[in-house]
């Protein structure tokens, strides 16, 4: 099944030729300080990945670097550097059929809210302890 999405300007535009898996939120405080609240994304192959337009690259740690729209500024893609981005589930186009599996580094969310939707909610990453919602 081929997926698209992209940008708020409609600058950067992808498909993707690839099966996605569940939407993971992230709350960790990059992705809470990049999004203005948590990241919900989704992983893929780069090489299932086409794109039109240009990817601005923000290397935000020694590891990770977080593509972005140079004219609006749309958050699409985290990647590592493992052949995989992880494309942000709001970008893409709807209906999606994806569903949420968890949420990771929920020990760093924001103050103001709880996830209140039944899903598992790990400290830090999935292989750590899971937490109270």
């Amino acid at each position: 099944m081929t997926r698209t999405g992209g940008c708020l300007c409609g600058q950067v535009r992808y498909e993707i030729d690839h099966e996605l898996g569940p939407v993971t939120a992230c709350h960790c405080t990059q992705c809470r300080k990049q999004t203005g609240h948590y990241a919900a994304a989704t992983p893929a192959p780069w090489d299932s990945i086409a794109l039109r337009g240009e990817v601005t690259w923000y290397r935000s740690s020694p590891m990770a670097r977080r593509g972005f729209c140079g004219t609006c500024g749309s958050y699409l893609f985290w990647e590592e550097g493992d052949g995989l981005a992880y494309v942000m589930a709001g970008s893409l186009d709807l209906p999606t059929g994806l569903r949420m599996d968890a949420h990771i580094f929920y020990a760093d969310r924001g103050d103001y809210y709880r996830a209140g939707d039944g899903l598992p909610c790990f400290a830090a990453g999935r292989s750590g302890a899971e937490v109270p919602a």
